[in-house]
């Protein structure tokens, strides 16, 4: 196992995240040979990883597959908030899931943070693990009522301590007007933890491979996970921790979107911005935090995230969102100087604001998911992994009915979001009819894409810098959209399920199992 700066090691879009940028993570081999175990996990975010050491600390053995090196995917590109006060807010869950259902949703969270700071301490993980407050703003335009809605809503869930204040009182903190303070939420660094994590693993008998794509995955009496390179890993249950499912080809891609989110971390003097998580009741809203560096450096990192657009859909130019956050923090910050990081990327949100962990409901029962983030991947995938690691081991879990990807939720609230996603997907077909971005190739400037109609085809086409022209059909294989061009990832990105495929066609990110075919 070797270890090399992250830096150097490929992600999912050529932006570069903070976590990404100043800490190493290992690198393991790949699988070039069958093996056999107990269970596959697909997968090396944090999803994945910390399922495996559940299972592996529990004696089963485990294989984690990736792609990529760990933290390659969207886990390498969180803010890092550990957080019990979810953004759908408790008073909105209680209308999808009821008063008790809010409650084991907090519950749930709440336990995720908790099994962190577990695993970092039992583990010895140096990971800037903290506890701190959360501070929830009224967003610009919004009722200041929505505060004490929630309020009540958060107590009714059990959360302790939650109050209302005439400001933060937080130092270097200019943003104004009451708020809800929540104790006990968390922060910590991704790629610290993670690397710990895979060491972990291995410590206690399990093995991690990355650069390992898998190509299938079965479930029944023959379950496996088949790799592209013809490796198979035989193994009695398969987990796909993959931020979204590739094995599903229809079912849980209508229970969830795929949205672009945005970030920058600042620098800030030691000392001039008091540590905590800070949030606005707006949509999209704003999260913010602070990132200490190493005790030499004289700046801090403020990390300020927001600006979430569909995938594939920007609503404007997709560089443009760094200045527009990089503004909107200095009108609410005090101190800072110039941007370190900026980076993209992708959540889902589910239907009706929960994500889901269990069984895959369109496969076999040994055969399990972890999707749906809702904008909390960090506490979502810990207490996913800790529901499907319960379920392997036949233990009863609190939340596992709650975060089942079998839910169906009939709701209003939900029904009227499934409807408005089902349509903003439909209209994405019609672009199959219309012509290109640009009249022709000509039109393409070096480092850049755009999308050709070509006779009845249409064509991904990609200038690399040196002037050559890569072209590939722009027909997503997963389900048959138009993809579109992201100018700041370099990217083509599918506006009905969120796949996504590097410059000259590779992919980057399922649901589709496989990268843009090349033009006919």
């Amino acid at each position: 196992m070797a270890t090399s700066p992250a830096s150097e090691q490929p992600t999912s879009g050529t932006t570069q995240s903070s976590w990404l940028g100043t800490a190493p993570v290992p690198e393991f081999a790949p699988l070039t040979h069958d093996t056999t175990t107990d269970v596959v996990v697909v997968g090396a975010g944090i999803a994945g990883l910390t399922t495996a050491y559940l299972l592996a600390a529990a004696g089963r053995r485990v294989v984690v597959l990736d792609d990529g090196p760990i933290a390659s995917g969207e886990s390498g590109r969180t803010t890092a908030h550990l957080a019990n006060a979810l953004d759908d807010r408790f008073h909105h869950l209680e209308q999808l899931f009821g008063e008790e259902g809010a409650r084991l949703a907090a519950d749930a969270h709440g336990a995720a943070i908790s099994k962190i700071e577990e695993i970092s301490k039992t583990e010895q993980i140096e990971c800037d693990f903290r506890r701190l407050s959360g501070y929830l703003f009224v967003g610009d335009g919004c009722d200041e009522q929505e505060l004490d809605q929630e309020q009540e809503a958060a107590s009714r869930a059990g959360l302790p301590g939650v109050r209302l204040q005439a400001e933060s009182g937080q130092a270097g903190v200019q943003w104004r007007g009451p708020c809800l303070v929540f104790p006990q939420q968390g922060q910590f660094h991704i790629t610290k933890y993670l690397a710990g994590l895979a060491r972990a693993i291995e410590a206690r008998g399990g093995r991690v491979c990355g650069r390992s794509h898998v190509a299938e995955v079965r479930g029944g009496a023959d379950a496996a996970a088949v790799l592209s390179n013809g490796a198979t890993v035989r193994a009695a249950q398969v987990v796909v921790a993959t931020n979204v499912p590739f094995n599903d080809r229809v079912v849980m891609h209508t229970k969830q979107a795929a949205y672009r989110t945005y970030v920058v971390a600042l620098r800030v003097p030691k000392g001039a911005i008091a540590p905590g998580l800070y949030w606005d009741t707006a949509d999209p809203y704003y999260y913010v935090r602070l990132q200490a560096t190493e005790p030499d450096d004289t700046d801090d990192l403020l990390i300020v995230g927001g600006l979430d657009h569909k995938t594939g859909q920007p609503d404007t130019d997709p560089a443009r969102k760094f200045d527009e956050l990089t503004l909107w923090a200095r009108a609410h910050f005090d101190g800072l100087r110039d941007r370190a990081h900026a980076w993209s990327g992708q959540v889902l949100e589910p239907n009706d604001s929960l994500g889901y962990a269990g069984r895959n409901p369109a496969d076999d029962a040994n055969v399990f998911i972890i999707t749906g983030d809702s904008g909390h991947g960090m506490t979502h995938g810990t207490l996913g992994a800790m529901i499907v690691s319960d379920l392997i081991q036949g233990r009863a879990n609190p939340w596992a009915a709650l975060f089942d990807p079998g839910r169906v939720t009939l709701r209003p609230a939900a029904i009227k979001e499934f409807a408005r996603e089902s349509a903003n997907v439909a209209a994405e077909y019609t672009d199959l009819l219309t012509g290109g971005d640009v009249a022709s190739a000509d039109d393409i400037r070096p480092g850049t894409g755009a999308v050709l109609r070509r006779g009845l085809s249409k064509v991904a086409a990609y200038r690399d810098d040196a002037g050559h022209l890569h072209e590939c059909s722009a027909i997503c294989p997963h389900l048959g959209c138009v993809v579109a061009w992201n100018d700041l990832e370099k990217s083509w990105d599918c506006p009905c399920h969120g796949s996504r495929f590097a410059a000259t066609g590779a992919l980057l990110n399922g649901p589709a199992n496989s990268g843009l075919p090349p033009a006919a």
